[in-house]
């Protein structure tokens, strides 16, 4: 063979398949350490309000009382944060971006004792591993002449990617930290472009420092973007004043309470709305634990609870409670984000809780008055309570939504809130044939005769061998959405102006969603401009919107809607149809009937439940054992 044809032969070889005995391969691998940090950070720092949190719970542990925080395209950009904590010392400048170093915990006893928020070691570590982070500091002591510094001088450290980049002095007026993270995720893509538009992180960002304003009254808490200050509140005199100054709230329509459980060992400061302060969704409901938002359902179910006993339904109130339990009674080692605890004696608490909320809406708020206005007297109030509470289950279902706002994501759009207990058959027969036979009971429903209402809040039509059973609300929804979309489509809508605007204070997150909605708003009759720097007032409405208030909360309780997207638009907006409770006549009931079978869908509302059910003669003979 020449030499040629060997070198071809060779290079033939070489490019020949190999196969691959893949069960001699080895199938663990050690992790490389950028890789393992990368992980690491996904787990922490989910979004730039993720890294708000973190730095917020490290000033506050550092005792710091002025906290100021500017933010850049919502956080991605720049993320800021200034405050007069106690600083950090020269030597453990490096080690706070080490992972597990932390000066909150020493050994698992601890775990078990913690009065910190942070305590993991995790947050500045997995911050520094996907960002590029600029950190100056000063601590109360480097003028004294034993720390060898001078004056004005601290020390600054630069990490990108968890890489460090330089350390060296640098000016500090006064004491504290300065940390300054940009680009955050820039190398890691994958998570980067599942961030949201800027309103919607910027929503979230509001909704993780609000709860640390809320609670820390003598703190000053400042917070800009894009150089807009969105808020800036001073030191507050009591809780009441900052839930009022934070959340534009009237302080004549809270309580503020303080109870002791010496039995178990628990304190509960506690503000409570009324029932003239209401919302779509369950955004303005706020838990503490021993100064640490959390996240506890049971809570949330019992006092939603009780304030479902008086406000409309699909409204939700306010409440602000804090717990202080003795640290050995709570675990907080639960999850990376630390929002989800464990409490000993949790339904004990509960039913303290739920006492104290009842007893304060009866005795100290606004609802007294109303209430003796529509019932009657004083005397009856208490009776009012016991009746609408009759049958109220005190257990919460297994599977509970989330209810706290910092969970909640600004995207979803508003659902009914979870029924209190489960429905019984005997209002939803399993034979229902709202599914099976749709023509049919809207045949039967065209042709039954009127008997009534029940409770204002449900109307009874006699179908011949079955009763049809009409839900008045959710009937008017899906009314009022056709007939929304229908005009909104065709630009017709019949507007009513207001000699007097309704004026509406909403809270900063709200008025960060109405300068982004303004236009929405207009497409579904809702004329609106800005009153002051926390007021909005509605000028003009749709007549087809019965109370144009509720109608802006619901459109604003979400995401920024598409333009297009009338369909969204609508469903948000005809939540202020006729609610349960409003009275209807025989001939109202009579039109409402007649108004729904015109609609496209009149058997389910625009979120999707029932508008009429129907109990057949079957399924009440079984119900009584008749054979």
């Amino acid at each position: 063979m020449s030499p040629a044809a060997s070198d071809q032969q060779k290079i033939a070889d070489d490019w020949r398949p190999v196969t691959v005995d893949r069960n001699n391969m080895p199938k663990v691998h050690i992790l490389s350490p950028d890789l393992v940090s990368k992980i690491a950070a996904g787990e922490v720092i989910e979004r730039p309000a993720s890294v708000v949190k973190e730095l917020l719970e490290n000033s506050l542990d550092a005792g710091a009382d002025n906290l100021e925080l500017h933010l850049s395209e919502a956080g991605k950009t720049l993320i800021h944060l200034k405050d007069n904590g106690d600083g950090i010392d020269h030597e453990d400048i490096e080690k706070i971006f080490l992972r597990h170093a932390t000066s909150k915990i020493e050994n698992a006893d601890d775990l078990y004792a913690i009065q910190s928020l942070g305590f993991r070691g995790e947050a500045l570590y997995s911050v520094a591993a996907i960002a590029d982070v600029v950190l100056k500091t000063r601590t109360k002591e480097s003028d004294s002449p034993a720390s060898g510094g001078g004056g004005g001088t601290g020390w600054e450290i630069h990490l990108r990617g968890g890489t460090k980049l330089g350390l060296r002095p640098a000016t500090f007026a006064g004491h504290g930290t300065d940390i300054e993270i940009k680009e955050l995720f820039f190398n890691t893509p994958a998570r980067k472009k599942f961030l949201k538009a800027n309103t919607t992180e910027l929503h979230q960002i509001l909704d993780t420092v609000i709860p640390y304003a809320l609670l820390n009254i003598q703190a000053r808490f400042r917070l800009t973007h894009q150089e807009k200050e969105l808020l800036n509140l001073a030191p507050a005199p009591s809780l009441i004043t900052r839930v009022a100054d934070t959340l534009n709230l009237e302080e004549k329509f809270l309580t503020e309470v303080n109870e002791s459980w010496s039995q178990l060992g628990v304190s509960c400061h506690a503000v409570f709305g009324d029932m003239n302060i209401k919302r779509a969704r369950r955004d303005l409901q706020f838990i503490f634990v021993n100064n640490r938002p959390v996240q506890n359902k049971s809570i949330a179910f019992h006092l939603n609870q009780i304030y479902r006993l008086i406000m409309p339904e699909g409204t939700s109130p306010f409440f602000l409670v804090h717990l202080t339990i003795p640290a050995a009674d709570i675990d907080v080692n639960i999850h990376p984000s630390k929002r989800e605890i464990k409490m000993k004696n949790e339904q004990q608490i509960c039913s303290f809780l739920r006492s104290l909320c009842e007893r304060t809406l009866m005795q100290k708020s606004q609802l007294q008055q109303m209430m003796t206005s529509k019932v009657g007297g004083p005397q009856d109030q208490a009776s009012v309570f016991e009746i609408r509470r009759a049958g109220v289950s005190y257990a919460p279902p297994e599977h509970l939504e989330n209810t706290q706002n910092t969970v909640r994501s600004p995207s979803d759009d508003y659902a009914y809130p979870q029924q209190s207990h489960e429905i019984s058959s005997l209002f939803i027969p399993s034979d229902n044939p709202l599914e099976k036979h749709k023509d049919g009971l809207q045949a039967k429903l065209t042709n039954a005769r009127y008997l009534g209402a029940f409770l204002n809040k449900f109307q009874i039509f006699d179908a011949g061998s079955s009763l049809l059973v009409v839900d008045q609300h959710a009937a008017a929804e899906r009314i009022t959405y056709e007939r929304l979309i229908e005009q909104m489509q065709k630009g017709n809508l019949e507007i009513q102006p207001l000699l007097s605007p309704i004026l509406i204070k909403l809270t900063p997150q709200e008025l960060l969603l109405w300068e982004e909605m303004k236009e929405e708003l207009e497409k579904c009759g809702l004329e609106t401009n800005q009153w002051d720097h926390e007021t909005i007032a509605i000028h003009a409405h749709a007549v087809l919107l019965k109370d144009p208030e509720k109608a802006v909360r619901c459109v604003l309780a979400g995401d920024k809607i598409q333009k297009s997207d009338f369909e969204t638009l609508a469903r948000r907006a005809c939540r202020s149809s006729i609610m349960a409770g409003d009275y209807l006549n025989k001939e109202k009931a009579e039109s409402q009937r007649q108004q729904l079978l015109d609609c496209l869908d009149p058997l389910t509302c625009p979120h999707g439940r029932p508008t009429v059910i129907e109990l057949s003669e079957g399924f009440l003979d079984k119900q009584f054992l008749r054979t």
